[in-house]
């Protein structure tokens, strides 16, 4: 069996690990990237990027319920080819994908790049295929995938996650969605949309991973008036006579074609024999690792990406991805600062976290500010005039500590509140800022107005 000596091998070619693919090779050291499964990151391939697609197609479809109100006619006679707008959205995706490994992978020899699933030997071993590789570092950049629970699997092919669900050259009659959280949201808002009778089920008392309760009865109401969504209950799944499958939970049921699972993700740990790498696991199956260098203990392991479990952001996995490349390619380890937690969910109106989480925050020190979009005039001509922004700071010094939205053009609001709580700015300091009008930021803006009421330092 042939065994070759490398500085650093990288497991997983997604996003995580051709970050730090990028750093090692600036570098200078030697290195093996080694990826099991599909190419193309989970971003391009079933994430981010087909997603966003296919909720394009269908906000665009849906404003034609409102073209009435500006004199267009006809609009009711609009029909979609679902076909058609499916067949879009894999070109797409198809494209995405194209470019990423066209940048990558596909420009890379054999000697530096295999497919295959790689296995733990010893700490410092790996085999992958017919080949042993002995490594001084070595990067677990592996991902993750679908929860399915065992019981659901003799369902066969009704029920469907991500994995799946961008493959479909049609869209069935009617879906049932267990698992409210982004992916649910974002999926479910879309095919309701595009004509699908969705039906959401989640355990939890929210959805979309709110914490904010103001905020969150405000997704429930907004997001439930495209599709109807029963919360606080486990879902049951069984077959009926015809095929179809029923889901039971608490004291609802509905009788669907197919099943979106949206449980979330488990991390690519356990095919790999880590047990053999030397490094203990946590309760969740995950190694403990230091998120400022992506370090496992003090060992010559590196974790990153969604295979921690931590933040499965595309721009969380190309940082970590970052840290970890630097750090097993330098002769000694370094800390790096993580930027402030920014997440968005692209459902109609945005659901946006910035900074600490409502459920982070002490009530003793914190002042909230708040405006309802309703009678925000640049929102009321786009017909989006639905939701509510949410905003923090520390109640002595004014200094601003998050956010929780739902609201249009939230994806920009999100991104601006980011950037200044990373200055460490205070509320003070936003609102001596430019604001134009009339412009979403009208909202953010009296939001800030009403949160400076309540702060005592008026800097």
């Amino acid at each position: 069996m042939q065994e070759r000596n490398v500085d650093v091998a990288i497991l997983g070619s997604g996003s995580a690990g051709l970050y730090a693919l990028g750093r090692v090779k600036s570098s200078g050291k030697s290195f093996v990237l080694i990826n099991g499964g599909e190419l193309g990151t989970t971003c391009a391939r079933v994430g981010c990027m087909p997603s966003k697609a296919l909720i394009q197609v269908a906000e665009d479809y849906h404003r034609c319920r409102i073209l009435g109100r500006y004199g267009v006619e006809g609009h009711k006679d609009l029909t979609l080819d679902t076909e058609e707008a499916m067949g879009h959205v894999q070109d797409l995706r198809d494209t995405f994908v194209d470019r990423v490994t066209g940048n990558s992978t596909d420009n890379m020899s054999d000697e530096v790049f295999i497919q295959g699933y790689a296995r733990f030997l010893e700490p410092h071993l790996l085999e992958v295929n017919d080949i042993r590789i002995r490594a001084e570092k070595i990067i677990i950049a592996t991902g993750s995938r679908p929860v399915v629970p065992a019981a659901w699997q003799a369902f066969g092919d009704r029920i469907i996650t991500t994995d799946q669900i961008f493959e479909l050259e049609d869209l069935p009659g009617s879906m049932a969605v267990i698992g409210l959280g982004v992916i649910g949201l974002e999926i479910g808002q879309s095919l309701a949309r595009l004509g699908v009778e969705v039906t959401g089920f989640d355990q939890l008392e929210s959805i979309g991973g709110l914490d904010d309760p103001e905020v969150a009865k405000a997704a429930i109401d907004i997001i439930g008036r495209d599709f109807p969504q029963h919360l606080g209950h486990a879902a049951e799944i069984s077959e009926e006579a015809d095929g179809r499958l029923r889901v039971t939970a608490g004291d609802h049921s509905v009788v669907v074609e197919t099943v979106l699972a949206s449980l979330g993700r488990r991390p690519n740990l356990d095919n790999m024999q880590i047990e053999n790498s030397g490094v203990e696991l946590d309760q969740r199956g995950i190694p403990p690792y230091n998120r400022e260098t992506m370090q496992i203990g003090n060992s010559h392991i590196f974790l990153a990406g969604d295979v921690n479990g931590e933040r499965p952001l595309l721009h969380e996995a190309g940082d970590e991805g970052r840290i970890a490349g630097h750090n097993a390619s330098s002769d000694s380890i370094q800390a790096f600062h993580r930027k402030t937690p920014l997440s968005i969910n692209f459902v109609d109106p945005n659901i946006c976290h910035v900074g600490k989480r409502w459920s982070e925050l002490d009530p003793e020190r914190t002042a909230i500010g708040e405006v309802n979009l309703a009678p925000v005039g640049r929102a009321l001509i786009m017909g989006k005039n639905k939701g509510i922004i949410r905003v923090y700071a520390d109640k002595k010094s004014g200094k601003l500590l998050g956010s929780e939205m739902i609201c249009t053009k939230g994806e920009n609001l999100a991104h601006l509140l980011a950037w200044c709580i990373e200055q460490e700015m205070t509320v003070g300091d936003l609102l001596r800022m430019p604001f134009y009008h009339p412009v979403i930021e009208e909202a953010l803006q009296a939001a800030l107005y009403d949160l400076y009421a309540k702060v005592e330092t008026k800097n």
